[in-house]
């Protein structure tokens, strides 16, 4: 499974030509942000070990911290991590058990009469000939990583924790900045995380075809969770995060190209390409929201509309039907060739809706729909919708359904009960901006 490779290597190529005019820590960064997936992957593949991968991958990282500030940036930097890595590792292997017979064979196979650890490898440039960095393998290594860091015996919080650190490449403390939480539980959970692998046994490895459907399953949801908290923020004083939703959108490109076969890839791509194409208009000059029907459409990023497009293309030529990434990016089609809010079809969107509640029912799928029935059909259609929502005590901790309630009710003229429900949306609301727009309607309403 070669997919891509060559054009990734060529990439990698020009990217560690500038890495040499970096200082030291900044080049650490630098080629650690796009290099890091592959280089725990053939670790990974190396030792057979995921959580030894991890922290081998860590060590050399903490190492060059040292070494590339004070010696220079090495010509290759990607083979320097990744040798430095592999040392680290027979040191492990050595301290497990002396005279281990794999041992024995990784060093014969370095030609090492002993073994060198810590600093700098010495001699011939390791990255031209390094057999890990096997360009029939990087793509293979790098698909395995997301399968392996998104695997379902995790808890959901391990797993965006865990992908954002072995596949993104961010540190404890973004990861932690991103979601409003702790540096020490971050790290508490990636620690959990991977003794929860290695207890379960998980290899490393692309999973066999049978298992791919719930596998892949469980990536695209962790790649989709990071952009919707990236998109829109549950907490804080930031209504989008664009560090945590330009990170899901590159997630979701590389695996595009690695399973180009995969339609509900392109359908998740095309999802978040277009929702990302609205993110230059969702806010004002004070970072306060600005609705959908005030949004300059101008502002839009026609490049990402082209490329989420085109993404749907590509899902839709697969010929197994849309899933339901590749639904919800219908939806956002229709939006973003619409030239307003009143020019929607928003027949065809509440049809859409009527199809992914069938194909993947949930709460929020109901709302969504419910406020398309409302565009299309009124008010008074879409209450009882939302009513049974209410009665079923669906998204109970959420403002989103007492928000679009009070919406409705405004627009039916039952003041009282919409300041009731907007009251209580912004009590649960725990978005700083967007609680300020729906405190401005709750004031409106006198």
């Amino acid at each position: 499974m070669a997919r891509g490779h060559r054009s990734a290597l060529s990439e990698s190529t020009r990217n560690r030509r500038t890495m040499a005019d970096l200082p030291g820590r900044e080049a650490v960064a630098a080629v650690w942000r796009i290099e890091s997936a592959r280089i725990v992957g053939a670790l990974a593949r190396y030792t057979g070990d995921f959580a030894l991968a991890e922290d081998l991958a860590q060590e050399a990282l903490a190492e060059a911290l040292v070494t590339w500030p004070r010696d220079g940036v090495p010509r290759h930097p990607a083979g320097w991590l990744l040798t430095v890595g592999r040392r680290r590792a027979i040191d492990a292997f050595r301290r497990r058990a002396a005279l281990d017979d794999r041992y024995a064979a990784l060093a014969r196979d370095l030609g090492e009469g002993g073994v060198v650890s810590g600093s700098a490898p010495a001699g011939p440039d390791p990255y031209a000939a390094d057999e890990l960095w096997d360009p029939d393998q990087i793509d293979d290594d790098v698909l395995a990583l997301m399968f392996i860091s998104c695997h379902p015996v995790l808890s959901r919080e391990a797993r965006v924790a865990l992908t954002l650190r072995v596949v993104g490449g961010l540190t404890s403390d973004e990861i932690a900045k991103a979601f409003l939480v702790p540096t020490a539980t971050v790290q508490a959970r990636i620690t959990r995380a991977k003794k929860t692998l290695a207890a379960a046994r998980v290899p490393f490895g692309v999973p066999p075809p049978e298992e791919w459907s719930e596998r892949l399953g469980s990536v695209l949801s962790v790649i989709y969770l990071i952009f919707t908290e990236g998109a829109l923020a549950s907490s804080g004083d930031d209504l989008i995060r664009l560090d945590l939703a330009s990170e899901a959108q590159r997630l979701a490109r590389v695996l595009s190209r690695l399973m180009p076969g995969e339609p509900e890839v392109h359908g998740l791509l095309a999802l978040l390409e277009l929702t990302a194409a609205r993110f230059p208009a969702r806010t004002g000059p004070d970072g306060e929201p600005v609705l959908l029907e005030h949004q300059d459409r101008r502002r839009w990023d026609g490049a990402a509309i082209r490329r989420g497009r085109a993404a749907l293309a590509r899902a839709e030529r697969a010929g197994r039907g849309l899933g339901a990434y590749g639904l919800q990016a219908t939806i956002a089609e229709c939006h973003a060739v619409a030239p307003s809010v009143d020019a929607t079809n928003w027949e065809r969107v509440v049809l859409i809706y009527e199809a992914l509640g069938r194909l993947a029912p949930s709460p929020v799928v109901d709302l969504n729909r419910a406020v398309a029935v409302s565009m299309a059909q009124g008010p008074a259609a879409a209450l009882p919708i939302v009513d049974e929502l209410v009665a079923a005590e669906a998204l109970s901790n959420s403002h989103l359904l007492p928000s679009v309630r009070g919406e409705l009710l405004t627009r039916l003229g039952r003041i009282d009960e919409a300041r009731t429900a907007l009251a209580l949306a912004v009590r649960l609301c725990g978005n700083g901006r967007e609680r300020v727009v729906l405190e401005r309607k709750l004031a409106d309403l006198g």
